[in-house]
């Protein structure tokens, strides 16, 4: 039968049989037995599903993959040991050197530098588009040797809310796909594959996860790109990989030819797998996302509303608020909530923003977002920092930009200390 969001939350990936344990089980192990060479060599063949190596694959991992897999309704899905390795497992695994990708320039500041300056090294080059750009600006941006696109569904922290059917109709003009990071919105507030996206990413330590506990990331594919049809732009899917004895991973494993090649090749020669406990650890996160967005979702509206009308406020953006730039976009992409972001600037530039923050009791300064717990930043000087200002002007990150986690507190009590916290300024 059909699930809805709140019961694969709960109940996805994991069904225990009699007897079994109820909860997802911690398999703490490096290594799995066999009785045979012969039963071990089927598995390095990949023809015999199975563990040999934690990693590469590990039980209590796949089940909280298959949980996220279903709830962003995917075919297949993998965990990584953070986000950032989600997003160049994502892109690396059909995009090598020599190769060329499109990205909207609105994104997080660690991915923008993952991508303009470490896999620039590697040989992949990117071009960096407006998430307004408009059709032609779009396909302008696009090369021979492009193989795929790139963006964030709430951006981070310019909160920017791509346009996906537009971006995936770019994507699939110039056969390739687009690759969405659902990391701010979760498969609670927005389901890329619905308008067309083909891969999805998270960074698992944010929403997911919710309190803080592990690092972790995520990747997972919707089985609908059809990878032998622009079988010239994807060596690597579509002919045989000599590494596993000349098997072809689009016409081996179908809608899960993405996810295997990923694992076979990225996992088992980067290694950034998850530690069991960590699985364990975000899934105990998954069963109350649905819960918690809703209340992320709430808090930040109330607290948006409260900025916007401050006299010591200078802007405000959050797509659930009337009046932003991307609320109609919100509408239509996120009609459950905006998540729990909201990004201002205090009157005053940098300075007023540093002694509006030192005084906060709620919210703490914190590298981290979408916790339970209210925390906030100022990514000029922290995340984006290696940003020159053209870089933060095109990511939309000004200068005096404050990003503010509304955590799961009440909402009362949120206001009353971003209201004593303005009083210092």
């Amino acid at each position: 039968m059909s699930k809805h969001i709140e019961t694969i939350c709960v109940q996805g990936g994991y069904v225990p049989g009699n007897g079994e344990p109820r909860s997802v089980p911690i398999i703490q192990s490096t290594t799995f037995k066999y009785a045979t060479s012969e039963d071990m060599g089927k598995l390095f063949d990949l023809e015999a599903s199975g563990y040999f190596y934690s990693r590469l694959q590990n039980p209590t991992c796949d089940y909280v993959a298959a949980k996220i897999c279903e709830m962003e309704g995917g075919a297949a899905a993998m965990l990584t040991s953070s986000g950032q390795a989600a997003n160049f497992y994502a892109v690396f695994n059909i995009a090598t050197c020599g190769d060329h990708v499109v990205a909207s320039s609105s994104i997080y500041g660690g991915t923008f530098n993952l991508f303009a300056v470490t896999m620039k090294k590697m040989g992949v080059e990117f071009t960096f588009v407006s998430p307004d750009a408009t059709d032609e600006e779009l396909d302008a941006a696009f090369r021979p040797n492009t193989k795929a696109m790139f963006g964030e569904t709430i951006a981070n922290p310019a909160l920017t809310v791509l346009d996906i059917e537009k971006f995936a109709n770019a994507a699939h003009r110039h056969g390739v796909p687009l690759i969405v990071d659902n990391t701010f919105a979760t498969p609670v507030l927005c389901n890329p594959f619905q308008w067309g996206a083909d891969i999805v990413t998270h960074s698992t330590t944010k929403y997911m996860d919710g309190h803080a506990s592990a690092v972790g990331g995520a990747i997972v594919d919707s089985g609908n790109f059809d990878w032998m049809a622009h079988a010239d732009k994807f060596p690597g899917l579509c002919t045989p990989d000599e590494s596993y004895h000349g098997i072809t991973y689009a016409t081996k494993f179908g809608k899960a030819a993405y996810i295997t090649k990923a694992t076979a090749q990225l996992m088992r020669d980067f290694g950034s797998t998850p530690s069991p406990q960590s699985a364990f650890l975000l899934n105990l996160g998954l069963e109350s996302l649905h819960v918690r967005m809703e209340r992320h979702s709430e808090n930040a509206l109330a607290v948006a509303n409260f900025l916007k009308n401050h006299p010591k406020i200078a802007w405000v953006r959050y797509s659930g608020l009337e009046g932003d730039p991307y609320h109609a976009q919100a509408q239509k992409y996120l009609p459950k909530g905006s998540c729990g972001v909201v990004s201002f600037g205090v009157k005053g530039g940098r300075k007023a923003a540093e002694t509006f923050m030192k005084h906060l009791k709620l919210g703490t300064i914190a590298t981290h977002v979408a916790d339970a717990r209210t925390c906030c930043l100022h990514p000029a000087s922290s995340t984006h920092r290696q940003m020159n200002d053209q870089e933060l002007e095109a990511a939309g990150v000004s200068a005096d930009l404050v990003r503010l986690s509304v955590g799961l507190e009440s909402k009362e009590d949120l206001i009353a200390d971003l209201t004593q916290a303005l009083e210092q300024v």
